[in-house]
């Protein structure tokens, strides 16, 4: 489009002098001007990360609607989300939740990935030492990677573009999942190399090397490269850089709780805190640099939180929104699968105290006479459905702005942790067949959860799913892991809470379709829409 503005400006000031056409701009912020020393390079990578951190904020539910409802683990929660339930009419080519994720991909990440590698390899005399310029190379290469490897298990093969273009394009070739997945793979390699042990001036959120072997594992697993994955998950679990937290630490170390549950609470996420389990960390904390994001902070507590609002006493009276209860508006419910049945053989488990897993509510409205008192058991659908149910209190938190009605929280976001490397290297060894290395690697997670440990012939990719589920519910992108493991179909039609969405899912469903949008737009090359639709 700008282009074209030039071009008719240019058609309309035909007859000017030349000199008069000539522009001294006041300001220019483009990567021309911005990446030509090391602050303008550093600056410029401020804003891949917050454009990272819009994965999760980036349409107000599509995190949430893509990854987490229609799952094994989560359910569209009620009458107003019914368009989440059903495969064959949600996820089709022109769903704008696709749309909006394939552009932040493309034009939000890749291309300021791409363009902070182009100046950085293309102007030599900007870096003082190789290592400065290398460790900016290998940040902005572990996003390419990081937004790579989402693409592919969202869409499987995609167009891999890794140039920056001065015209408009459209003649993109689809390259193969396999082909995208390499191209991650050469890239975190590369960033494995370069980035710090922990990172250089302590600052939260920053990448370091342990980001980049975290996700070089789940990569290599996706290649079929077991002994790489061990091999590169070892080197992390063993650098001394990080360990499994199994004592309290943090805000309310002194006060009831357990130490699950100081992982995720407010200011516990990052290194400062003693969290030495947290490898990358999403930094939405208010009034910090660089903290929140387009929505004003972290969304969580609005997307799988219950519409407790919609909840009222026996005479009417509504219940309030305060605190850490928020306002969700439940878009996702827990399944039955997530809130009961992975809990049943071991109820006791750390990951379901009440610290971790909110099961009672109690009116909290002074005006009403049942104040204080735990609310009944509800009969009617929408309200077990999405005005209250039990959830994952990882999403508490101290509300933004103190508007505890604003739907969302200045709390940071878990990425990768510890204890998800120790299940990669786990799925890892079950692979290659070491099924007691596989155990072992389970049972420090489940050490630390106080539930017995399992023996060697227990472990399966399910089981390793089920322990996922336990330990990383709202932390993971659920949906990828299991398209990534090849369960999705699979686990949607045997745990969905909702009949519809376990009869509409479709072996094809395995992948995204390729947004309409995209494919009119390539009209000098075909993009291949992917099987069934």
């Amino acid at each position: 489009m700008k282009r074209i503005l030039i071009l008719l400006t240019g058609i309309v000031l035909w007859g000017c002098n030349e000199n008069d056409l000539k522009e001294t701009p006041l300001s220019n912020l483009s990567a021309e001007q911005i990446l030509t020393s090391p602050n303008g390079f550093r600056m410029y990578l401020t804003g891949l990360y917050a454009a990272s951190r819009e994965e999760m904020s980036m349409g107000d539910n599509t995190y949430f609607a893509l990854n987490m409802a229609s799952t094994d683990i989560g359910s569209d929660a009620g009458v107003e989300y019914v368009g989440l339930r059903n495969y064959l009419t949600t996820f089709t080519p022109t769903n704008n939740n696709l749309n909006i994720l394939w552009n932040w991909a493309y034009t939000a990440m890749i291309v300021r990935a791409n363009t902070l590698i182009h100046y950085g390899e293309a102007r030599p005399e900007v870096w003082v030492t190789e290592k400065e310029r290398n460790q900016v190379l290998a940040e902005a290469r572990f996003f390419r990677a990081y937004t790579y490897n989402l693409l592919v298990n969202s869409f499987g093969g995609v167009p891999l573009v890794d140039q920056i273009s001065s015209s408009p394009k459209n003649d993109y070739v689809k390259s193969s999942k396999e082909e995208v997945l390499n191209f991650a793979k050469t890239d975190l390699e590369f960033a494995v190399q370069w980035l710090p042990a922990v990172s250089e001036g302590n600052f939260d959120g920053k990448l370091t090397r342990g980001a980049a072997q975290h996700l070089l594992t789940e990569v290599y697993l996706s290649l079929g490269d077991a002994e790489n994955a061990v091999r590169i998950s070892s080197e992390l679990i063993s650098s001394g850089n990080y360990k499994i937290m199994t004592g309290r630490f943090g805000s309310k170390a002194t006060q009831p709780g357990d130490v699950f549950a100081d992982l995720f609470l407010d200011g516990n996420h990052n290194r400062a805190s003693g969290n030495q389990e947290s490898i990358l960390v999403w930094q939405f904390e208010n009034n910090v640099q660089g903290g929140g994001s387009s929505l004003n902070g972290n969304v969580q507590i609005r997307n799988w939180a219950p519409f407790l609002s919609k909840i009222t006493d026996p005479d009417g009276v509504a219940m309030l929104v305060v605190d850490t209860l928020g306002r969700g508006v439940g878009r996702v419910r827990g399944t039955n699968y997530f809130l009961y049945d992975i809990w049943r053989e071991n109820p006791q488990d750390m990951r379901n105290s009440s610290y971790n897993m909110r099961r009672k509510f109690y009116y909290n409205n002074p005006r009403s006479k049942y104040y204080n008192q735990l609310v009944e058991p509800k009969v009617v659908y929408d309200d077990t459905m999405r005005n209250i149910y039990p959830y994952s209190r990882k999403i508490d938190g101290t509300p933004w702005a103190n508007n505890p009605t604003s739907g969302r929280t200045a709390k940071d976001v878990m990425v990768f942790r510890l204890a998800e490397t120790y299940l990669l290297r786990a799925e890892a060894y079950f692979k290659l067949g070491r099924t007691g290395l596989a155990a072992d690697d389970i049972n420090v997670i489940r050490k630390r959860a106080n539930v017995p440990v399992i023996a060697a012939d227990k472990v399966s990719i399910d089981f390793i799913l089920d322990e996922r589920a336990r330990e990383l519910t709202v932390e993971e992108p659920r949906r990828r892991t299991l398209v990534r493991l090849g369960k999705l179909v699979e686990r949607v039609r045997k745990y969905n809470l909702l009949e519809e969405t376990r009869s509409s899912i479709q072996d094809y469903h395995q992948y995204f379709p390729i947004p309409q949008s995209v494919i009119d737009a390539n009209y000098g090359q075909v993009i291949e829409q992917n099987p069934g639709y």
